[in-house]
């Protein structure tokens, strides 16, 4: 089963596609992990969350986490599909709770009192392009598939 879930082509798809991925929610994550990039921190961004938006503790902690280590994740092909499906649901927990009532457009000209969901959009799509394609070429998880299918073959192999 564990297999089939990191098993991914050479393709360059799935490179082409984690590696901007990964890069903007770690931007984003360490801002929220570290207060890095001017973000608030691990407390304050905590305490956003749960006294502004109102959602549980661990949705926060979750979201700060796969935000950074879910987006290394991303970076290395590592768990691609399962980072992939995280940041799908981390995206669309702030398209609903934060970035819907904005409207469409990210407040590119400070004219708006928040972000709309454009870019939520867009990374829905790189994440679902990720589940089916996998993390491809220069992906640990295509260097696991090689080693697992390999043990899996002379395992066969053995009880044939």
């Amino acid at each position: 089963m564990f297999h089939k879930f990191i098993t991914t082509s050479n393709s360059l798809t799935g490179l082409f596609l984690r590696l901007p991925l990964g890069t903007v929610m770690l931007y984003h994550g360490l801002q929220k992990a570290a207060g890095l990039f001017g973000g608030y921190g691990f407390t304050s961004t905590m305490q956003f969350f749960t006294e502004t938006v109102q959602i549980p503790w661990i949705v926060g902690f979750l979201t700060i986490v796969i935000e950074t280590l879910g987006a290394v994740g991303l970076l290395f092909g590592f768990l691609g599909r399962l980072n992939a499906l995280a940041t799908f649901a981390v995206m669309l927990g702030a398209m609903l709770t934060t970035h819907l009532p904005y409207g469409f457009s990210m407040n590119w000209f400070g004219n708006q009192k928040g972000e709309g969901y454009e870019m939520d959009l867009l990374i829905f799509g790189m994440s679902l392009a990720l589940l089916i394609v996998g993390s491809g070429r220069f992906s640990v998880d295509r260097l696991l598939s090689g080693k697992i299918g390999k043990t899996a073959s002379v395992s066969r192999l053995q009880t044939a």
